[in-house]
């Protein structure tokens, strides 16, 4: 079938242009939000060629198509006159349907996958690097790392640790612009969770600085490499950002509105969330650990074996954090490994 004759017998499928409400698409499916599920027909849809499966979710029926070929059809659907939404218009549809447990994960998600293309870049300077570094590599110029040069290793420092050293703020920008509030804000709040005049967590923990204790029980370090802190921080911020433009006027929004915003988050922050939340985070990280380190291939037997059915729910998304904070604490992430062989497999 032609991509056009695909696109027509899509609409027809699922009950007409008539029943489509707005349709969007992925990186591999296409995202119909559509008036009456009922009007659907499953089967005739997961028969059409190309189509390699199709669910409905959170108020979405996910069509998967693949990568590239979801953009053809997409076109082509939208070339039959059936109106076309962006997917983020598609997701605050959505953000209020299902109970408060996938609306959870699903907000979880939005947060955090934006971000995954800056880390996925960042994890190849780091494997090309290591690669180029190689004394076998070298060789084959007529090299050895002696004689490679400290600012061309500098350069790559800067490539590789660039993202994972400003981490708190690419997360706090994204939960600000996903909770409404203004990136811009989320930004500098992340950054102040990682300004140098804090003692460097990652020193703090090989034992090369000491916190700064306040009231004598309270740790204040830096949160490089973190990324709860820098969540919750960018939720309540944004909606105490959001209230403030209610409250003041508008005469004074533009000024008083950030001052407020900054100065009550970092101080909340660096106080009360930043502690807690570390510690849940670290929580969760070792236990995350302890599963990986599992013998006789357990971790892949739980991990691998259980991927697919949670993918099918939508609470993936969660396991972003898990990953970032295994890059960052790690270096390595094999977590990755075993839920693309479960994938694979």
């Amino acid at each position: 079938m032609e991509n056009r004759e695909i696109a027509k017998a899509v609409i027809d499928a699922v009950g007409g242009e008539e029943n489509i409400n707005s349709i969007a698409h992925c990186a591999t499916r296409l995202r119909v939000m559509v008036h009456d599920e009922d009007r659907i027909d499953k089967k005739r849809v997961e028969n059409i060629e190309k189509v390699k499966g199709a669910f409905f979710n959170s108020g979405q029926y996910q069509i998967i198509f693949g990568t590239g070929t979801v953009n053809k059809i997409y076109d082509e659907v939208m070339q039959l006159g059936v109106t076309g939404t962006t997917k983020e218009e598609i997701k605050k549809e959505t953000r209020n349907e299902g109970n408060f447990f996938k609306r959870a994960i699903r907000t979880f998600g939005d947060v955090f996958v934006p971000i995954i293309p800056v880390l996925v870049a960042t994890g190849l300077f780091m494997g090309l690097r290591g690669l180029l570094t190689q004394p076998e590599i070298l060789g084959l110029f007529g090299m050895t790392p002696e004689s490679i040069s400290e600012n061309f290793l500098l350069y790559t420092q800067v490539l590789t640790d660039t993202a994972f050293a400003f981490l708190p703020a690419l997360v706090a920008w994204s939960t600000f612009r996903v909770f409404g509030g203004s990136p811009v804000i989320g930004i500098v709040l992340g950054l102040m969770l990682v300004n140098p005049a804090l003692p460097n967590a990652y020193a703090v923990a090989a034992g090369d600085a000491e916190p700064i204790m306040l009231f004598s029980f309270i740790p204040i370090v830096g949160y490089q490499g973190t990324v709860l802190p820098a969540f919750i921080a960018g939720i309540i911020g944004a909606k105490l950002e959001k209230k403030l433009h209610q409250w003041v006027s508008e005469t004074f929004d533009l000024l008083v509105t950030p001052f407020v915003t900054l100065l009550v988050m970092s101080v909340l922050s660096l106080i009360v969330i930043g502690p807690v939340f570390h510690s849940f985070e670290n929580v969760v990280l070792n236990a995350t650990q302890w599963i990986l380190q599992l013998p006789l291939g357990l971790a892949g037997l739980i991990i691998g074996g259980l991927n697919q059915v949670i993918v099918v729910t939508g609470v993936h998304h969660i396991f972003n954090f898990l990953e970032v904070q295994l890059l960052t604490n790690l270096g390595e992430n094999p977590f990755n490994a075993l839920i693309t062989s479960g994938m694979a497999a």
